[in-house]
């Protein structure tokens, strides 16, 4: 499939996905929101990890309120439902590790946008914005699912009602994302990041996300069913075999992912 508002490359096993509307700080409208859906399913099938970032100064300024095609007529439960849902639920329930490099401003659903990744990295100059107070919203876009699990309620009820910027390292200090790193060796950072996971147990990392977060749901009994059965699953795998043989061997493992 052409890209027109994204760029999608794969290369060893990573899928870069870049949000690609410099000139309106990568807003999100509708054909974007069709294109991350369409070339999340793309990496899932063809990458072992996925990372989303942004193409100029900005990761995303959230939705673009100028999108022609529901210009003066946007129905935000329709737009949110049919549109923003899939998109979000494809990220969220991809089979494979995904980081969002966050290189600038992630506001509105854009910051929401980006906190759906398994893994955050942002560049220590980028901010979050929940601006949606500002013009009479609610956070969105999995918003307020995102952040009282990832941050607590009590920062995350300031962060939505009085919808101040959240630098990059306050993110970091509050458990929003994983980490913040300085710009100069921003991109080379979350290259390496990625290319570690590209080259890890996909079957180990996909049954990590189930099991954490299946927790937040399942009593203590539930989840240690669910352990044992996701462990079953890991451990007849090509990758724990050759896991335990590079540990004896003592070398580098070489994981294939099955």
């Amino acid at each position: 499939m052409d890209y027109e508002t994204i760029n999608l490359t794969i290369r060893d096993g990573v899928a870069v996905l870049q949000l690609a509307r410099p000139e309106v700080m990568n807003a999100l409208n509708t054909q974007m929101r069709a294109e991350i859906l369409h070339a999340t399913g793309e990496a899932e099938k063809q990458a072992r990890v996925l990372v989303m970032t942004g193409k100029g100064r900005a990761f995303c300024s959230g939705q673009d309120l100028g999108d022609r095609v529901n210009a003066g007529n946007l129905n935000l439960e329709r737009t949110l439902r049919e549109e923003y849902e899939p998109m979000l639920m494809a990220l969220f329930d991809c089979a494979i590790p995904t980081i969002s490099a966050v290189n600038g401003p992630a506001a509105g659903a854009g910051a929401n946008l980006a906190l759906a990744a398994d893994v955050v990295i942002a560049a220590e100059s980028a901010l979050f914005l929940q601006a949606f107070a500002r013009i009479g919203l609610i956070p969105d876009a999995g918003g307020t699912y995102w952040l009282p699990r990832q941050m607590g309620v009590a920062k995350a009820m300031g962060a939505a009602l009085f919808a101040e910027p959240v630098t990059a390292r306050q993110a970091s200090d509050w458990g929003m994302i994983w980490e913040a790193v300085p710009d100069d060796g921003f991109e080379a950072h979350w290259q390496g990041r990625a290319a570690r996971l590209a080259m890890g147990p996909t079957v180990a990392y996909r049954n990590i996300k189930k099991a954490i977060r299946g927790s937040y749901e399942n009593s203590l009994s539930q989840q240690l069913a669910l352990e044992a059965k996701l462990q079953g699953e890991a451990g007849k795998s090509r990758d724990f075999k050759e896991g335990v043989l590079a540990f004896l061997e003592k070398r580098p493992a070489q994981f294939e992912g099955r």
